[in-house]
């Protein structure tokens, strides 16, 4: 029999499936809209001009500089074209960047959002905005900013490189392992994040051999579609208020610091939350920290925070930040306990489940 808990359903429409990019205009019309301003990074710039010839007069026009972690000149930079355009929503193509771009503006305008997720990032399902500003990140929840509409169309992952693949699916299930211990909990969230746990550690590997293989793609994006609902339900703790003190303080990039930090996280919390992360221990071989570990490591995804240029002298600087304002999470979060955990992820060494 589950203890009393409470739930609160997150509101939102999923369109899932082959071919649904063809229903961006249908779903824009859905929110009475009718000039949308396609958002994207420079990377795929081609691709939202192509969209912005497909959906025509809808498209009030494009903004393609998205950039990771959200910087907010880039967001006012950005609403200014908004504003120019007399766009009336914003449709945003593209993983966590993208998606995090079109929630800084809906939250400062309350512009409806369509989501056409590219990654398996999982931040188009939540009321989260991550942003920074002058070499800090901060976050900020509310219903306005998580979008009305998400579109996931599995064909537009095909070409989604394999490094990206294994390093934004890792980042999905961090956000799955992380609402697993989370303080507010519930059956629900609980169910929903093993199931997607469950799809991306199935799915990853089938990607890494065959990176045009639908069915796992597919599953994937399911995967990511429960991981980050489940993020989107709770409460956050100390594995994302590392990957936040990491991406802001020294612009970490952000789905590399996720995938890396998440066998050191899960080690750390492992003993202090051994019934609420029984089931994902399971899927793992029994000691969730090594066992996560051994499952990137097995679909090459990177390990170490040095290879990705943070350096061992701002280790120390890092633990101050990390424990600074934290988050509720089951063991008590320490300074020398986050350098230790740091320390082993920065080296790129296997963690220790204390």
């Amino acid at each position: 029999m589950p203890e009393a808990f409470i739930y609160t359903s997150t509101p939102g429409r999923i369109v899932f499936g082959s071919g649904t990019l063809a229903k961006v205009a249908e779903e824009v019309e859905r929110l009475g809209c009718a000039r949308a301003l396609i958002l994207s990074t420079p990377f795929q710039k081609n691709d939202a001009e192509a969209l912005a010839k497909d959906l025509g007069e809808m498209a009030a026009g494009t903004f393609t500089e998205a950039a990771m972690h959200t910087p907010v000149a880039v967001t006012e930079a950005a609403l200014e074209v908004y504003t120019q355009t007399k766009a009336d929503c914003v449709v945003a193509l593209g993983g966590g960047s993208t998606i995090g771009l079109g929630k800084a503006i809906a939250w400062r305008n309350d512009a409806p959002q369509v989501v056409i997720a590219t990654t398996y990032a999982g931040s188009e399902v939540t009321d989260i905005l991550g942003q920074t500003e002058n070499g800090q990140k901060t976050t900020v929840r509310d219903p306005k900013i998580r979008p009305e509409t998400v579109i996931y169309d599995p064909d537009l992952t095909l070409g989604l490189p394999v490094a990206m693949s294994v390093a934004s699916g890792l980042n999905a299930m961090a956000h799955a392992v992380e609402a697993l211990y989370a303080p507010d909990a519930n059956p629900v969230t609980s169910l929903m994040a093993v199931e997607g746990l469950r799809a991306l550690k199935t799915a990853l590997p089938r990607i890494v051999e065959t990176p045009e293989d639908r069915d796992a793609r597919t599953d994937a994006l399911y995967g990511s579609w429960l991981c980050g609902t489940v993020l989107g339900a709770v409460a956050m703790s100390l594995h994302h208020k590392l990957c936040h003190t990491l991406g802001g303080g020294f612009d970490m990039p952000h789905a590399e610091t996720h995938a890396i930090l998440l066998p050191h996280t899960a080690a750390y919390n492992a003993a202090a939350a051994s019934a609420e992360l029984a089931r994902a221990t399971e899927l793992f071989g029994g000691d969730l920290g090594g066992g996560l570990y051994d499952f990137a490591r097995s679909i090459g995804a990177p390990l170490a925070l040095a290879d990705f240029g943070l350096k061992e002298s701002d280790l120390a600087r890092a633990s101050d930040m990390a424990v600074q304002n934290p988050y509720k999470n089951p063991r008590d979060i320490t300074r020398d306990g986050i350098l230790d955990l740091l320390t082993r992820a920065h080296a790129g060494q296997r963690p220790i489940t204390t």
